[in-house]
């Protein structure tokens, strides 16, 4: 899927796209509204994330043109502007959500998602599976080759964020955010801590290990 990032900042439009590309994401980032615009005309987007404040056209007018030309992509509005007055402004020019900075990125990602899904009609799954591993959502049961899989709230959702992202890197700062929601330390090893014990109850004892590290990244659910 295809995301448009709009958005002067260039350190924060730096972190928005890195991550939307580790989560699998093509990504084009503008940094001003009509450069923007010349994106949307050009592109069908899954989404976009569009900041308030631009140069040469504001975001909000930039949203009110796309609604004007009947663009109806998913637009997650970016603003440093909480206040519920603005909050409903945005979404009155057209905008499908409102996100506050300073944000988590695991948050703008989670957005993000349930807009794509909204537009596209795709229900939100009860069941993860990847190989012979079943997670149920409901129930949070977790199943190996049948074998039932005991797991504490913080390893059932490293889990869950793992097997939503099958086969694709999940940051060490994206499972910080998810689980402890706050800003990556270097320093700390609570991830590496915790992605231990996970693997110890999902692989150990099966021939083929599902859990693997990436080096100086995070880890990964491979099927394989």
């Amino acid at each position: 899927m295809r995301i448009l990032v709009v958005e002067d900042d260039r350190k924060i439009a730096s972190f928005i796209v890195k991550g939307l590309k580790q989560s699998g994401f093509s990504v084009d980032c503008a940094s001003d509204g009509e450069q923007a615009l010349s994106h949307f005309r050009a592109v069908a987007y899954d989404a976009a994330v569009l900041d308030v404040m631009l140069p040469k056209l504001d975001g909000l007018s930039v949203l009110s043109q796309l609604r004007r030309e009947k663009n109806l992509v998913p637009v997650l509005i970016l603003s440093a502007r909480a206040s519920v007055e603005n909050r409903v402004v945005g979404l009155q020019a057209g905008g499908d959500d409102y996100l506050t900075k300073p944000f988590a990125f695991s948050e703008m990602l989670a957005r993000l998602q349930a807009l794509i899904r909204r537009a596209t009609h795709i229900a939100e799954p009860s069941r993860l599976s990847t190989a012979d591993l079943t997670m149920d959502l409901l129930s949070r049961e977790v199943t190996r080759a049948g074998q039932r899989i005991d797991l504490q709230s913080r390893e059932f959702a490293l889990l869950e964020l793992l097997m939503r992202h099958p086969g694709r890197p999940v940051t060490k700062t994206m499972i910080l955010e998810h689980i402890w929601d706050y800003t990556f330390d270097p320093q700390t090893n609570v991830v590496d801590v915790l992605a231990h014990r996970l693997r110890a109850k999902v692989d150990k004892g099966f021939p083929v290990k599902l859990i693997q590290t990436i080096r100086g990244v995070g880890y990964v659910l491979n099927a394989a």
